[in-house]
């Protein structure tokens, strides 16, 4: 197993101690008063790095940040179309048949997939109700 310095730790130990779904500058400030000499870059690099590796998981550009899912079990979300919320689906149960029928539509070898919806999220939601 590789050794991580110690701010490339704290920095994927910040992503999945989190419930949110952090980008870079939530993670910058979270970790810039432990390591006063820690750049954005770095935080920026690390994020990419550790993402590649399979440890954390990038949502994508959402709000115009890339944003990071430090859970790796399977599970859906919810991107708010109003406040950019990402909120975690977990409860719903993925069909155990669907990867196996979309390799069969493809004709390829699946090896994960990603259920997101968009809507409103509960706030947004009572407040366009209101």
């Amino acid at each position: 197993m590789q050794r991580f310095s110690k701010k490339r730790q704290a920095i994927l130990d910040c992503v999945a101690s989190t419930a949110c779904h952090p980008d870079a500058d939530w993670v910058y400030a979270q970790l810039k008063p432990v390591y006063p000499d820690m750049s954005l870059g770095t935080v920026y690099r690390n994020l990419a790095q550790l993402s590649e590796a399979g440890m954390i998981r990038s949502m994508g550009t959402i709000g115009g940040h890339e944003h990071f899912d430090g859970k790796l079990q399977p599970h859906s979300h919810l991107i708010c179309k109003k406040c950019a919320a990402i909120v975690d689906v977990e409860e719903l149960v993925m069909p155990t048949g669907l990867i196996r029928e979309a390799e069969t539509c493809t004709g390829g070898t699946i090896t994960g997939m990603t259920l997101q919806f968009s809507g409103l999220c509960a706030e947004c939601s009572t407040q366009n109700n209101q």
